[in-house]
């Protein structure tokens, strides 16, 4: 199902109050949720529009996560106008200069840019963590809970939810312990919302779920791409970059909570994925799930997730995790 990208009603109304009455809007991208940017531009003046329509979406948390982040010396677009009641937010345009693309293109900077991402993430650790909610012990939960809601119904499993809720209580219990104090948690920190700016700074994209929680998330969330693939040579050297100052006993509890953490991920993607091809018939998303479950079944290998391991192969064994989810099928 393809995004409707005519321009929201209002818009022409909000620009002119903002000084870009003359701007010609072009289509820039959608994504999985309701949100639509256009590229506003006016002469030789060029921003964003994002149009984040309630009451599906509310832009005021990415306002809030765009100015924690750049008052930290992040580069978050600077918001130059907004309209809350109509979901409207005037953004500075970072160009079209993906990390995603730029690698697809020049394979020979990948180390380079994820050492790059992984500095910045590392950086951000070493600030206040924002002022904004706990991803707690129920966010967790209600993630994980997306698999057994979403995909084993589009697969027609029947599944030990209790047992399900169970393994994942326990394997998250030190994750839990260790964050205190907890950083900031951006959720989407990945190749495709991560811009390469002329100045050598990465832009920062995609934050509005933003938690503080645990500093594992954002880096397990970049090496174990949803959307891109990192070799597993790649994704050891940017973990063990990142753990440059850990103590041995640091360095292993914190490889640890990546691998929860990214199996909790992982797990929750699959659950994802599903609802937007079974609900909003968005198709391409099942094209991801064959590296979703690589991904899952690698962090599943780690010792401290062999209850959760155990839990996946009596309900959802191998030869299922390959078998496609049907249209029909799902939403029969």
């Amino acid at each position: 199902m393809a995004a409707n990208m005519t321009p929201p009603a209002h818009a022409d109304e909000f620009l002119k109050q903002n000084g870009w009455e003359e701007a010609e809007l072009v289509p820039v991208a959608g994504d999985a949720s309701f949100r639509r940017y256009f590229r506003a531009i006016s002469g030789d003046r060029q921003a964003i529009l994002m149009d984040a329509p309630p009451p599906h979406e509310d832009p005021t948390p990415f306002i809030q996560i765009a100015e924690f982040l750049k008052a930290q010396n992040f580069a978050a677009p600077a918001i130059f106008a907004k309209d809350l009641d109509h979901g409207l937010v005037l953004l500075e345009d970072f160009g079209d200069r993906r990390m995603r693309e730029h690698l697809d293109h020049q394979p020979d900077d990948e180390e380079h840019i994820y050492r790059q991402v992984v500095d910045l993430i590392r950086d951000l650790h070493t600030k206040p963590a924002a002022p904004i909610a706990p991803y707690d012990w129920a966010q967790y939960l209600r993630e994980v809970n997306l698999l057994t809601e979403w995909y084993c119904p589009a697969q027609k499993l029947p599944v030990d939810l209790a047992g399900f809720v169970d393994v994942w209580n326990r394997a998250l219990e030190p994750v839990i312990a260790a964050q205190n104090p907890p950083v900031t948690v951006m959720r989407d920190y990945h190749a495709e919302n991560i811009m390469l700016l002329e100045d050598g700074r990465l832009g920062l994209l995609d934050f509005q779920d933003a938690l503080i929680g645990h500093p594992a998330y954002d880096l397990v969330s970049m090496l174990q791409d949803a959307r891109r693939d990192v070799s597993d040579e790649l994704e050891q050297a940017m973990l063990e970059h990142y753990l440059t100052a850990h103590s041995d006993k640091a360095a292993n509890d914190f490889r640890s909570h990546y691998a929860i953490l990214g199996a909790q991920r992982n797990t929750k993607i699959i659950g994802i994925f599903t609802r937007l091809f079974v609900r909003d018939g968005k198709s391409r998303y099942l094209d991801f799930l064959p590296r979703m479950w690589r991904l899952l079944e690698k962090d599943l290998r780690h010792p401290d997730l062999a209850e959760v391991a155990d839990w996946f192969d009596a309900n959802i064994p191998s030869d299922v995790r390959l078998r496609p989810i049907a249209m029909s099928e799902a939403r029969a």
